[in-house]
């Protein structure tokens, strides 16, 4: 007789419990580093897609906008790759960089300030210091990607392919590494 209480009396205090008391069972945790969520990611970049979309700006738009006082023009290559080249009046954070505290230096404190955007895949040269990257690879949506999620909404990209010669590109040449023409 006792033996047959047990069950009843651990479900009726189970029954009895606040639902926020009892044990939830747990989401399987992600495969990897716990300081890395891909699902996370996902979410983000298709809550950046549409945003993005709007966002694209043609090269003479670009560059008047980029042109303003408080614009930022940022270059996320390699810093060599910078130093080869890049849109005048650029500056450099490679995307690897990217993290809270190098943002918040390079742009400062207003994260309304607005910031503009090229990549290697906005250049049709194919050539260093823009070598074409796969079109599914290209820097743009990571780096846009990457300010969006790190608070930075007032971002702007460049939608063209153009020439590095192209005037209204403002192309600075740097120097090349010998043996990488």
């Amino acid at each position: 007789m006792r033996l047959s209480l047990i069950p009843v009396l651990a479900l009726s205090l189970s029954a009895a419990l606040p639902a926020a008391a009892q044990i939830a069972p747990q989401p399987a945790a992600q495969p990897g580093s716990p300081l890395i969520d891909y699902d996370g990611y996902l979410a983000l970049t298709r809550e950046v897609r549409p945003y993005r979309q709007a966002r694209l700006l043609p090269i003479a738009e670009f560059r008047k906008q980029a042109g303003q006082k408080k614009a930022l023009l940022l270059d996320a290559r390699s810093a060599q790759a910078f130093r080869e080249g890049h849109i005048k009046g650029a500056v450099n954070l490679p995307l690897p960089d990217f993290n809270a505290v190098s943002l918040a230096k390079l742009i400062g404190t207003d994260t309304d300030r607005p910031i503009y955007i090229y990549c290697n895949n906005n250049f049709s040269d194919n050539r260093r210091p823009v070598v074409t990257k796969s079109v599914t690879l290209a820097l743009n949506p990571q780096t846009f990607i990457n300010l969006y999620g790190y608070g930075y909404r007032n971002v702007w990209e460049l939608a063209d392919a153009v020439k590095m010669a192209d005037p209204l590109v403002g192309w600075v040449k740097g120097r090349v590494p010998v043996g990488k023409g």
